[in-house]
């Protein structure tokens, strides 16, 4: 028997509809086992919690696997490698290469400056002795004064000119200090002509003292340079330079220089007598090979740089005049 026929009022919805709403009658089951899901969830974390107050058999093992899980996930990070590593090394190191000798060129630099202001000070206080003393030169040395009187130097004799004694210093010298007095002669790295030494036995200087008027051309005659400095018991003379124990130039003796090296000739020549050991040291940019910069002050007080080479080719290079008496 149809159900149709027996009961023709009630009426069989449509197979999609009747889908629905058997769709609709299974959603609070899906909700329900969502919410069994959550629940699920936060048992785990009881579990968890469980763990870590050291109750593991409640735990279940689940909480360590999740952090197995965990540990494995961290160990995937990715670092640096080895040859990574390496080139940040290798481009540091070509930077450094790059930068260092450029700041110690500036370093040296600022030095070269403050030595050649010094020294110009110098220039300046023997301009003011001159006026002092009738146009006559202080001595570089006064053999005529025992050792044991400070002013046998010239250092002593300019001091009340100077504010500082720190202006008779060469920043870029080494061991080097302001000669107080005889004993302490070799520290000074400012140089004072020889050519002005008075030596009534004339064995290290003039019987007669030198006036401005001797010197013919004072744009070219250097007064002051850079000496090598150390103890004097070394055999170092570091309070003058003397002209007169260089080669001498044949042609015109005047052009002759004192010994002079981008090195310590006192070091290098130490078995010559101190009386020959009165070089100039060009220390300025030093390369060894006398390209190195010696800072000169002239007669008429202007400074300028010249490297040992161009003051060992006389009249071929700097094209000075150093013996002027």
């Amino acid at each position: 028997m149809r159900v149709t026929e027996d009961y023709p009022l009630l009426k069989v919805p449509p197979a999609g509809r009747g889908n629905r709403v058997g769709a609709r009658l299974g959603s609070p089951a899906r909700r329900g086992n969502r919410l069994g899901a959550r629940l699920g969830s936060s048992a785990r974390r009881g579990n968890c919690l469980g763990e870590r107050l050291g109750s593991p058999r409640e735990a279940g093992g689940t909480c360590r696997r999740g952090a197995h899980t965990h540990a494995a996930s961290t160990t995937g990070v990715r670092g640096f490698t080895l040859i990574e590593l390496l080139l940040v090394i290798a481009i540091i190191a070509i930077l450094a290469a790059i930068l260092f000798p450029v700041l110690a060129q500036a370093r040296e630099r600022a030095r070269q400056t403050q030595c050649l202001s010094n020294a110009r000070q110098l220039a300046l206080a023997v301009q003011a002795y001159l006026q002092d003393h009738e146009e006559a030169f202080l001595p570089s040395t006064n053999y005529a004064v025992p050792t044991s009187v400070p002013e046998r130097i010239w250092t002593r004799v300019i001091q009340p000119y100077v504010r500082d004694t720190g202006i008779f210093i060469c920043p870029s010298a080494q061991r080097a200090g302001f000669p107080t007095d005889w004993a302490q002669r070799g520290v000074g790295s400012i140089g004072y002509t020889a050519a002005t030494a008075y030596d009534p036995q004339e064995i290290e200087g003039f019987a007669t003292p030198v006036y401005l008027a001797q010197m013919e051309e004072p744009a070219r005659t250097p007064m002051f340079g850079d000496t090598p400095s150390g103890p004097t018991a070394e055999k170092y003379r570091g309070y003058v330079f003397d002209p007169y124990v260089g080669e001498t130039n044949p042609r015109d003796p005047r052009l002759s220089p004192p010994l002079v090296a981008d090195r310590d000739l006192v070091r290098e020549l130490n078995h010559l007598p101190p009386a020959r050991l009165k070089p100039l040291y060009a220390r300025h940019f030093a390369t060894g090979d006398n390209r190195g910069l010696a800072t000169l002050i002239f007669g008429d007080g202007h400074a300028k740089a010249y490297s040992a080479a161009s003051i060992l080719a006389q009249d071929r290079g700097a094209n000075l005049i150093w013996r002027f008496r």
